[in-house]
């Protein structure tokens, strides 16, 4: 049960609002790079037992873990909606150790900003503070400070109160072999102090590194803050999702959202970032009414008044709502989301503020187009948008025609996010970019002059792309996935298939300025001699026979082309997208049945789960590439790339291939796992249910598929536009694409 706020504030130097979580109940659009310069914890996900967390007790001493893991406090907590336990019992000649881990998210940075550690603690019953444990650092590069007793800091825990803990930084001296790096601490530790035998509980929460606060900057005072205006909420099946008008100004550090339930009074329930005005309060069940209001509040707490208040309620949705509910929710990535300058679209949130990613900002512009198609948003909106991001790119660094991987969404410039010979044209992400750029040419393409501006450019665009460059020289028979100025072809990546790089020689192929010959089709992509059985040699279950054709059955089903199992589902995403693969086929087979295939050989390896994982079954599936628990991996299913994690839109993504199963799916994701993995942007990008993980953050790579291939279930909208550009029929001759008589569908 949740403790009285009011009570628990009174007892520290005024009445504090408790700091709610900012990263974890919601994603950070913008600033969230800022917001991690602090931030070493603020809240967990996971339920039961904080998964960036550890802890070991050597007897007779004892401490609570979970699974290694300290235990999630759901009753007392300073940033609600849950603190950490720690509950030891320290004893001769025993000892216990445990340590939180800030998390260390794709493109974080480990670089905190600040000379003092904080952090809040709290005992219902009262800790002496010789009994109070030790706190020790350590840093990313693995080096440790000496052991504090927590007792100098704290002095004497009275019961029943929240206090905040400041220890210098500068107070930690390394007792490593190298020197302590403070600024870049990861890790926070306690450890077992003086023997009294007694069993002690300590309540743990926000972890800050800051700089101390001037005497004068108490918290509690009166804020200037104008409150946040215009607060809008709408109900749907088990959540709220509650939006308002930006608060601009400058002492603007959060918005808090406060939530009654039947009348009672008023709860914080969440937090968020300027730049992000929205919240998604998960209820549960429908048929649940609730009352919300917002206040902005600054860098010490202090509150605005209250925002105008707005009620809704939950109520059952039936499948037709429950997919657009999903599809607006990820096209949020991409229309509140995106870089502020470039209306690019950000590589994941929270991540690192300053880098778009190139194929990401293709599958955004497909989602937005749906946007616009669903009343999302205005065509006007949606227009004003495409144009931000085509005058972006028109002045972002180009090699040869072709974008960079990451770029700095202020200033263009190339970011080698994946190492130093990262630094020039990638291929793929820029088939991926014009994949969606050919779209919304298509969309686009009414009678104002806004329009046809906007077509024209888009044209020069997809013309200026030198496709034919990639062959690296005019005799090679396939295509490269980089070239750097200076590097050259060092990377020397041949485009081989089966994966998702299918659009690249579909795109090149089909270019009115820098074709490539329709033979590299089967040379380079759809490539049977050695160069391309070389490049698929440490593929797993192949058919040694013949590199590109499967021929296999797996579960019943056979697969025609791809290898193994079918790899991770996004294979059957990336390229189809804008190609609309029904009813026609090539020398080998018709990929909507082939992706179809791969699609039912994922859901029945996850109904079989070999690797028995918690959770899997016909209503959670999908494996697919994602960031999990313990990094990325091309999850698929096999043992070898199998670790339980399940990336959302794996299944969700695959609505065109599996209507039925994808349902299930999402219900499940939705109605069963909401209260972990619900933000404002649709579903959390993975879970691995065997390890109590949920994702941090939401991907640019992942929540537009969702949209888009909804998109193409429901109405085929984007497979439509993509197709009617004059350039691709030809392609598709050229190459020798034929109906498929026998699975003809209509297009």
């Amino acid at each position: 049960m949740m403790r009285s706020y009011r009570s628990q504030f009174q007892c520290v130097s005024g009445w504090i609002l408790p700091l709610l979580c900012v990263a974890f109940v919601c994603p950070l659009a913008k600033g969230d790079t800022q917001y991690y310069k602090h931030n070493l914890f603020d809240n967990s996900l996971e339920p039961d037992a904080y998964y960036y967390s550890s802890g070991k007790a050597s007897a007779p001493s004892t401490l609570e873990l979970i699974d290694g893991k300290l235990p999630v406090s759901r009753d007392f907590f300073y940033t609600p909606p849950n603190a950490l336990r720690l509950k030891w019992r320290s004893v001769p000649d025993g000892g216990w150790e445990a340590g939180i881990t800030a998390i260390n998210f794709r493109n974080r940075e480990i670089a905190f900003q600040g000379d003092t550690l904080f952090f809040w603690c709290f005992s219902a019953e009262g800790i002496a503070g010789s009994s109070l444990p030790l706190i020790q650092v350590s840093d990313a590069g693995g080096n440790f400070s000496n052991l504090l007793p927590l007792e100098k800091f704290v002095a004497n825990l009275a019961a029943g109160k929240w206090v905040q803990v400041q220890i210098p930084l500068e107070e930690f001296k390394s007792y490593s072999i190298h020197e302590l790096e403070r600024q870049h601490v990861d890790k926070v530790a306690f450890v077992q102090n003086r023997s009294d035998g007694e069993e002690h509980t300590l309540i743990v929460d926000e972890f800050m590194i800051d700089d101390r606060p001037a005497a004068s900057s108490a918290p509690g005072m009166a804020s200037n803050l104008p409150a946040p205006q215009n607060v809008r909420v709408k109900g749907y099946e088990r959540h709220v999702d509650i939006s308002w008008d930006a608060v601009n100004d400058a002492a603007l550090e959060r918005y808090v959202v406060y939530r009654s339930m039947d009348g009672g009074d008023f709860q914080p329930i969440g937090i968020q970032v300027p730049g992000v005005n929205r919240y998604a309060d998960f209820l549960g069940k429908p048929g649940v009414s609730a009352r919300y209001k917002v206040a902005a509040s600054d860098h010490r707490y202090n509150l605005s008044s209250f925002s105008n208040e707005a009620s809704a309620a939950t109520r059952p949705l039936n499948d037709d709502e429950l997919l657009t509910m999903l599809q607006e929710a990820c096209f949020r990535y991409y229309w509140e989301g995106a870089h502020p300058a470039a209306g690019m679209t950000l590589e994941n949130i929270p991540g690192d503020d300053r880098i778009v990613a190139t194929g990401a900002s293709g599958f955004g512009i497909m989602a937005l187009i749906v946007g616009v198609d669903r009343g999302f948003i205005t065509r006007e909106q949606g227009l004003e948008r495409l144009t931000k991001i085509v005058t972006f790119l028109e002045k972002a660094p180009r090699y040869h025609g072709v974008w960079s991987h990451f770029m700095d969404g202020d200033s263009g410039k190339t970011l080698a996010v994946f190492g130093r010979f990262d630094n020039g044209g990638d291929l793929v992400e820029t088939a991926f970019l014009m994949e969606g750029l050919l779209s919304a040419r298509q969309y686009f393409n009414g009678a104002g002059e806004h329009e046809k501006d906007l077509f024209r450019r888009i044209s020069h665009l997809w013309e200026t792309v030198e496709w034919d460059w990639y062959r690296q020289s005019p005799k090679s028979d396939a295509l490269y996935w980089h070239w750097s100025p200076e590097w050259s072809w060092y990377i020397n990546h041949r485009l081989d298939g089966y994966n998702e790089a299918m659009i690249v020689y579909l795109l090149a192929i089909a270019s009115p300025t820098h074709a490539v010959p329709a033979e590299l089709y089967y040379s380079g992509w759809a490539n049977q001699p050695e160069a391309g059985a070389k490049y698929r040699q440490g593929w797993p279950n192949e058919n040694a026979d013949d590199r590109y054709v499967n021929g296999h059955t797996y579960y019943g089903i056979k697969l025609d082309v791809g290898y193994g199992t079918g790899g991770p589902l996004f294979f059957a995403h990336y390229s189809y997208m804008g190609f609309d693969p029904r009813g026609i086929r090539d020398h080998f087979t018709d990929y909507f049945k082939d992706n179809q295939a791969i699609a039912q050989i994922n859901l029945a390896y996850c109904i079989q789960n070999p690797g028995h994982y918690k959770g899997y079954g016909a209503n959670f599936w999908g494996l697919t590439a994602s960031d999990g628990a313990d990094g990325y991996m091309p999850h698929e299913p096999t043992l070898r790339l199998d670790d339980g994690t399940m990336t959302f839109t794996g299944a969700l993504s695959s609505f065109p291939y599996t209507p039925q199963a994808s349902m299930d799916a999402l219900k499940h994701i939705y109605r069963d796992l909401g209260d972990r993995t619900w933000g404002e942007y649709g579903p959390r990008d993975a879970i691995n249910l065997s390890q109590d993980w949920v994702s941090p953050i939401f991907m640019g790579l992942n929540q537009a598929p969702i949209t888009v291939m909804i998109e193409n279930y429901r109405t085929g909208l984007i497979w439509k536009l993509f197709m009617s550009n004059p350039e691709i029929q030809p392609m598709l001759d050229r190459i020798g694409f034929r109906a498929d008589r026998a699975a003809a569908k209509s297009r």
